[in-house]
């Protein structure tokens, strides 16, 4: 028997997209159209503050323990205070229970242990993303178990019987990431990879035989290796000859078997198990998307899988075997993070939808009865004021369909049109996805459409689509965002005067391009820490991007040999083109875009006796943990575009 919802998840620059192709129909009854219209001038308007008084959870990590060893709690990270810290949450009562007191860096909990309850969390240093794996002992006080400096380090699983665990770090050689085993009584610790060849460390078998790695060659072709921890030896699981991208999974839970990902056969990522001992290979999970995740319970009774079908996941629970698995009674939604307890009586989920974040589910397995143990959507805020995604596919230049995940404002109408944005995701090769943001509600909710566009070039929709856009990134990626504004011009209920782009990281660099290389295309625009040299950026990856460094230089061209190319696509040797205004967001320990891209862009365009404000945090990295940063860029959003792109004062 199985069981079939959906997942989606979302940040401050991400969408999320979701399934089939839909439109936005005019209103064509003028006393509905005022209705509408009537209607959505009585709803109320939210500050940021109140939409990220909203608070945000996050569950345990695949490989952790989301229930305590005795069941009765769930180990999550929640940013209640304003910042992530780690809780347990009892399942009976619903009480809270903070662990951690953080008031600088976001703590975000990997797991607790197997036999007692201390628990491994991980942290960075403003934003730095050189993370540490830190343990909290029953009496609170706190090891860093990765404590030498300039070090990123993860937490990789437990044994079978809970007396080591694996960590990953680059403090040997910050290019590469190192496997060691650590003891869960006194944390000594024994190397038991020593990686020089640049592979990416996935998993490691919970007997402790075998390491799972990957290994990219190029953007489009990756491999598998097995590492055999005794002897040493590593084989190559995916001989292959083409271009083939293959991922891991991870182990099967009788570590028979090595899941791993490909694209062998089709447009989408399969799931396929590799037997250890004889060498089979064996199809176990496809689908008409990309599968995004394979795991099992504890016993292996039972398997869990993700398919990212057209942006949200849809997700599938299998009994195996002689197992059952009843039918159960959950409120409509997106489950993301599906953890069982250690006697599979009960799973525990994150549930959220496109107007609520996520809250904390606990399913009692033998009755199929779920309750809801949080209440994350700030009270303030009534959810039928907020807006649920829509999907749209619009063509580009060359007829290419562009999906797209679509927020519409209540009342907009060809009687009361509105102004629009172009959200462009990160990347490259992200993908905007359908569910609850903060940041697009609160726009939305100010009277802004949103259309977050998937150009060529993103990932989820099959490996030809991903790949339409190497080495020619600010050209025809741009151009599918253009044709996003035509798009959004061409609808009655959008002002087509009122078009502008916003977008994070690569985003941000779309952002830059449309504005130096289509400069008449939109009103404004929104740079969240985005490119804009990309001679410097690829020169400056940090050394921890050292494992796929070839297949990033493979889609965006090697800076040794393609540097006059990177030159004529960035916005920074263009920016006298910009003459519209622009608002520039950025982190100050950003380790992958750094503040000079920003310091410098915001000077150029400024020269242009163009309107350019500008948004430093002295204590965030590529993307923002704090929420009060949070509610200061989402403040800084709307108020620039009520000056600049609406007019108002």
């Amino acid at each position: 028997m199985t069981f079939k919802t959906a997942l989606a998840s979302v940040s401050i620059l991400g969408l999320l997209a979701a399934c089939g192709p839909t439109t936005t129909e005019p209103t064509t009854d003028t006393s509905a159209a005022e209705a509408v219209e009537t209607a959505a001038t009585s709803l109320p308007e939210y500050d940021a503050a109140a939409f990220f008084d909203t608070v945000s959870l996050g569950s345990t990590s695949s490989s952790g323990f989301a229930f305590s060893p005795d069941g009765s709690k769930v180990l999550i990270s929640s940013d209640e205070t304003g910042i992530y810290n780690a809780y347990t949450i009892d399942i009976e009562t619903g009480e809270q229970v903070a662990l951690t007191d953080s008031t600088v860096d976001s703590i975000y909990v990997d797991s607790f242990f197997p036999n007692d309850e201390r628990i491994l969390y991980n942290a960075d240093n403003g934003g730095d993303e050189l993370n540490h794996v830190f343990v909290r002992e029953l009496d609170g006080t706190v090891t860093d178990l990765t404590p030498t400096e300039n070090t990123k380090a993860g937490f990789m699983g437990w044994s079978d019987d809970g007396s080591t665990f694996y960590v990953i770090t680059n403090e040997r050689d910050p290019r590469f990431f190192d496997v060691y085993v650590y003891s869960a009584a006194d944390y000594s610790r024994e190397m038991i990879l020593e990686n020089n060849d640049g592979y990416s460390p996935a998993d490691v078998s919970s007997d402790g035989a075998y390491i799972a790695l990957g290994r990219e060659r190029t953007a489009a072709d990756s491999d598998v290796f097995l590492h055999e921890v005794a002897t040493g030896e590593m084989t190559l699981v995916t001989e292959h000859e083409g271009n083939i991208a293959y991922g891991v999974y991870g182990f099967t839970p009788d570590n028979s078997g090595l899941v791993y990902a490909t694209n062998e056969f089709g447009e989408f990522n399969q799931a396929w198990d590799y037997d250890i001992e004889s060498g089979e290979k064996t199809e176990l999970v496809s689908a008409d998307w990309d599968v995004s995740y394979v795991s099992f319970s504890p016993s292996g009774d039972y398997r869990v899988h993700g398919v990212n079908a057209d942006g949200r996941t849809e997700v599938e629970i299998t009994a195996i075997g002689d197992a059952d698995f009843p039918g159960l009674d959950i409120p409509q939604g997106q489950i993301g993070g599906i953890r069982f307890n250690q006697d599979e009586t009960k799973i525990a989920f994150m549930l959220s939808r496109d107007t609520s974040p996520n809250n904390l589910m606990v399913v009692d397995l033998e009755t199929g009865e779920a309750e809801q143990l949080t209440n994350t959507l700030n009270p303030a805020i009534d959810e039928e004021v907020l807006v649920d995604a829509q999907i749209v596919r619009y063509p580009s230049f060359d007829g290419l369909e562009i999906p797209s995940i679509l927020y519409v404002p209540h009342g907009a109408s060809a009687e009361n049109p509105v102004p629009a944005l172009v959200w462009v995701h990160g990347g490259p090769g992200g993908q905007t996805r359908a569910g609850y943001s903060a940041t697009i509600q609160h726009l939305v909710n100010h009277g802004y459409a949103v259309l977050g566009a998937n150009n060529r070039g993103s990932s989820g929709y099959g490996k030809t689509f991903y790949h339409m856009d190497d080495r020619r990134h600010g050209e025809v990626d741009l151009q599918d965002i253009v044709y996003g504004e035509r798009w959004l011009a061409e609808q009655d209920w959008v002002n087509p005067d009122q078009i502008g782009i916003i977008g994070g990281s690569y985003g941000g660099y779309m952002v830059g391009a449309a504005l130096a290389f289509e400069p008449d295309v939109f009103k404004v625009g929104v740079n969240i820490f985005g490119v804009m040299n990309w001679v410097r950026t690829l020169e400056s990856i940090p050394p921890w991007w050292e494992s796929f460094r070839e297949a990033l230089y493979d889609e965006m061209g090697d800076p040794a040999t393609d540097g006059e190319r990177h030159r004529a696509i960035s916005p920074l040797f263009h920016a006298e083109n910009i003459q519209v205004p622009l608002l520039v967001v950025q982190g100050a320990n950003d380790p992958r875009v750094l503040q000079v891209e920003s310091d410098e862009i915001v000077e150029a365009v400024r020269e242009n006796g163009v309107p350019v404000e500008y948004v430093i945090f002295p204590d965030e990295g590529h993307g923002f943990s704090k929420r009060e940063n949070r509610i200061t860029a989402s403040e800084a959003f709307v108020s620039f575009l009520d000056t600049y792109l609406v007019g108002e004062e």
